[in-house]
């Protein structure tokens, strides 16, 4: 869900579920990991100064504000009231669309331009339209969408689950594999099929707000989110698309509660657990009820555990970048939507504790894996055993992004491991 921002600036879970997209001729590639937010500042250069010392890499603005954004070496998501599919119907809007397209393709700091938030398949036509529309003019750059979250309802997707699809769906397996809610999966796979066969996006970007005051996350609504990470994760690999991840930096809405440093770093690290390649804060900027990262343009306490998280994800993210996710396992108990590490995993958890796995490879081969503390609340101590083929391993350095000599597995195979509330770590093996 999203609020509009004030004036400040115009403004399962198995990949073969989903079809492949075809790949467009040309197209936008992602070539960083995206740090970005929602309810962006006026674009001067003493906000966009802000931003970039904040670790963000992406803003958004009018075409005005380019030139400021690449003076503080941001990239920005171009707004525009010419952004829609209904411009296309009028001869005159076009041809204005077209001169902004021509204006601003070439710009240093252009990176995508925002076309709408959480829209109903019933619009998924004409967007597909202005998707493509835009890619004929300017293939190098993104047309951003933001989807619905599972927990949509079927008039907000746009879908509906009649009683033999979800029956289709079956029981929850052994391993929790499936979740209880079959009509929620179906709903949510169609609605995710017909936006990837329509509008051919180059990037699926969802939210998901998870923390709430009085389920903290874990029941309701809340206990989707593992689920929603595994369906959208699924379709991006059948695409073949990176996805982005939404998370909840505010209050806008009286049910939720503002997460913490180390709720907000687990946020972030099952995201790139999953295989994701960008996070985005709801909210940065906006008026004190809002209470998100910036309130009547001035900072909030929160915004500093964001800047210092943030250029930890900086160092994550080249090494990230380089990877593909081959999987994503849960230890014991298992959330809502995970799957149990399986038996033939390169990498076992010798012990209790609570544990996200993502395996990932340069290829389709495992050759680096993630570990992330599923608890926000308590630091933890494991013992994994490591079973990929090779003697060196290595962890990335989150102060300098540089790979470092952990341990020689050339004896005994099993590490000690000990993870912050919600941290990750990423480690891979060499010969």
């Amino acid at each position: 869900m999203k609020i509009h921002c004030l004036a400040a600036v115009l403004f399962l879970t198995v990949a073969s579920a989903f079809g492949v997209m075809p790949k467009p001729t040309g197209r936008w590639m992602q070539k960083d990991f995206l740090i970005t937010f929602w309810c962006p500042p006026p674009a001067t250069d003493e906000n966009l100064a802000a931003v970039a010392s904040e670790g963000f890499n992406l803003t958004w603005t009018p075409a005005e504000g380019l030139d400021v954004a690449a003076r503080h070496g941001l990239r920005a998501m171009l707004t525009s009231d010419l952004l829609k599919p209904e411009t296309l119907d009028d001869a005159a809007k076009r041809a204005e669309l077209d001169a902004l397209i021509a204006r601003v393709q070439n710009h240093p700091a252009l990176e995508a331009y925002y076309l709408t938030d959480e829209p109903g398949a019933g619009a998924f036509p004409g967007l597909g339209k202005l998707v493509a529309y835009l890619r004929e003019r300017d293939p190098s750059h993104l047309a951003y969408i933001n989807l619905y979250p599972t927990y949509a309802n079927e008039q907000q997707l746009g879908v509906s689950a009649d009683a033999a699809e979800r029956a289709k769906v079956g029981q929850p397996t052994d391993s929790g594999a499936i979740a209880t809610d079959s009509g929620t999966i179906v709903r949510y796979r169609k609605h995710l099929n017909q936006f990837i066969e329509t509008v051919r996006p180059d990037l699926l970007s969802y939210d998901h707000y998870h923390f709430l005051k009085e389920t903290d996350g874990r029941e309701k609504d809340g206990k989707e989110y593992f689920l929603n990470l595994a369906m959208i994760r699924a379709a991006a690999l059948g695409a073949e698309r990176p996805f982005l991840n939404i998370i909840q930096s505010d209050t806008i809405i009286k049910t939720w509660r503002l997460p913490n440093a180390n709720e907000l770093r687990w946020l972030v690290f099952t995201t790139m657990a999953y295989g994701g390649r960008g996070i985005s804060y709801f909210t940065y900027w906006g008026p004190k009820e809002y209470n998100g990262l910036y309130q009547d343009g001035k900072p909030a306490p929160l915004i500093k555990d964001v800047a210092a998280l943030n250029k930890e994800i900086a160092k994550f993210g080249p090494a990230l970048m380089e990877l593909n996710s081959i999987g994503v396992y849960h230890t014991a108990p298992l959330p809502y939507g995970g799957e149990a590490v399986p038996a033939n995993s390169p990498v076992q958890f010798l012990g209790e504790g609570e544990f996200v796995l993502g395996l990932f490879g340069p290829a389709a081969q495992t050759q680096a894996f993630m570990i992330v503390n599923r608890n926000y609340k308590h630091e933890i101590e494991t013992t994994v055993k490591i079973t990929l083929p090779g003697r060196k391993l290595e962890e990335l350095d989150r102060r300098t992004g540089k790979w470092t000599r952990s341990k020689s597995l050339s004896g005994k195979r099993t590490v000690r491991l000990k993870l912050a509330p919600g941290d990750g770590r990423l480690f891979r093996v060499l010969p």
